[in-house]
């Protein structure tokens, strides 16, 4: 069985949801519950969103989404032609 990264990704982002989860709960009896809040809070945005953003950009050319004067002439093209179609 292979595992694939988005079900990784999906595991870390469940594991730290149930983290600070847990440790809203703990809030008034434990003195551990905001290690617990931390914890989960690091796993989210500090590994879970890199993980993601690193998965869903691997295969993009950043070119595409610059502005550059090349861009703009083709985004002015399109809305030129959606204007004259309608």
């Amino acid at each position: 069985m292979k595992i694939k990264l988005k079900h990784i990704i999906f595991i870390i982002m469940l594991a730290s949801l149930g983290a600070i989860g847990y440790g809203l709960t703990l809030e008034e009896k434990d003195p551990q519950a905001p290690k617990y809040i931390g914890g989960g809070t690091v796993g989210l945005f500090l590994v879970a969103m890199p993980l993601f953003l690193w998965k869903e950009s691997r295969f993009k050319n950043m070119k595409d989404y610059m502005l550059t004067k090349e861009n703009i002439i083709k985004m002015q093209e399109k809305e030129r032609k959606n204007t004259e179609n309608q």
